[in-house]
This record gives C-alpha cells, structure tokens and sequence, in this order.
C-alpha cells in the first residue's frame, strides 16, 4: 500500500505557511495514505487545543484528519519506537553523558514508517533526518554546538541503521518541490515571470518556519527547475 508518514515539524512548517491544504490536493495524486501516529497527533492537535498557542493550527489539522487527508495509525507501534528511543538516545556522548537527541513522538513516526514500509518519512526536525541520512555530520554538529568532543558509539549507529536503512527521507521542503511540479502551486502563478517566485516564495517559507534546508541546497533546487539564481 501506497503510503506517507509525516512527524510534526514537517506538519508544523506547513501550517505555518498556510500550506496545509496542498495535502488534500496531493493526496488525490499520490492515491495513497498519509499517516500520522499517536504521539504526533497529541503534539499537533490534542495539546495545543488546551492551550492557547496554536490552537487555530490544531483545528486547521484536525479538519484534515476528519476529512480523512491525514490518517490517525492505530496499530501496535510502543515495542519498535522504545527500542529505537533507547538506541538513539545512547549512540552520543559528551563528557561522558549519553545525549538524549530524540524524543517519542520523533521515534513513534519513524517506527511507523518501517512498520509500514512508507514510500518516505517527512520531516523537517534535522537531528531526526540527519541521524537517519548522515550521524556523522550530526556529530561533527554537536562538536560544533557544545564546544566539546561527541563521540559515538559505533555499534549502537550500526544498530540504528540496520533499523532505518531501509526508509526514504523527505523534508517538507522537498515535498513542497514535487507540489510544485504537479502544477498545485499554479494559482499563485498570476504571470510566468512569477514561477521561480512561486518556488523560490514557498522555500524559504518553509525554511523560515522549521524546514532544516540551506540557502545552497535552496538555490539548487531552483535551478534544477530550470530558473537561474
């Protein structure tokens, strides 16, 4: 079965930019699911709305799941998202600290996504995506960021991606780029000479709002689409 899972900084970044209904539109393309677990579920919808902030976001994202755009996972997820949370989280240390880099719903999607063998794992939040395409990088991130020494736990990384090896990873940036290119964005495209504008607006607007994507990575983007930067 044809299927998406999305974890929240990805919905999040959509939301935000008021891009949340190309889902219903892309979704009519793909004829396939769109999936959230749980956990991100309580995080998008059910504990905003008990709060004030972003409690408008959190109906705009429940009228999804009503309609049936985005689908609520309800199967046996608890034993694979703890056994990839206890390899994550004990894969980095500093100063002799195991770090805690992720969190349960990040680890509840992506367990979803290997249950289910999903066509792609959407997300923006970059430990999440680089743990999975590249800890090395992460790593030399965390040096970075902590002005320390991280070191790794080879084992642990190769057990973690014996898990993941197998999942495909999307940012919302990217999915924003395959909108783009099913024409979905064309209604914002008054005049030719606005289509790199189009691409190039809805970019940084997901950049801007939580999508882990460089200006370069940006720009190559835009000239793949055959427009010159």
């Amino acid at each position: 079965m044809k299927s998406l899972v999305f974890d929240s900084s990805s919905i999040i970044s959509l939301a935000t930019n008021n891009l949340l209904w190309v889902l219903s539109e892309l979704k009519k393309k793909y004829n396939g699911s769109f999936y959230l677990c749980n956990s991100v579920k309580r995080e998008l919808v059910d504990n905003p709305l008990q709060s004030k902030k972003y409690k408008f976001e959190a109906l705009t994202i429940m009228e999804l799941i009503k309609k049936g755009d985005l689908d609520i996972y309800n199967g046996e997820l608890s034993a694979k998202k703890n056994k990839l949370l206890d390899i994550a989280n004990h894969i980095f240390k500093a100063k002799g600290q195991d770090m805690g880099i992720v969190h349960d719903a990040d680890m509840e999607s992506l367990a979803l996504a290997i249950d289910i063998k999903a066509d792609a794992y959407i997300v923006d939040e970059r430990t999440t995506r680089l743990l999975i395409e590249d800890p090395k990088k992460l790593g030399e991130l965390f040096n970075k960021k902590l002005h320390t020494n991280v070191s790794y736990n080879n084992g642990l990384l190769k057990e973690f991606q014996k898990e993941t090896g197998n999942i495909n990873v999307l940012r919302s940036a990217d999915l924003m780029t395959i909108v783009y290119e099913k024409g979905l964005l064309d209604k914002y495209v008054f005049s030719e000479n606005l289509r790199k504008s189009v691409l190039e607006g809805v970019l940084w607007g997901v950049k801007l709002r939580g999508c882990s994507i460089s200006m370069e990575e940006i720009n190559d983007i835009i000239r793949m689409e055959g427009f010159r930067v």
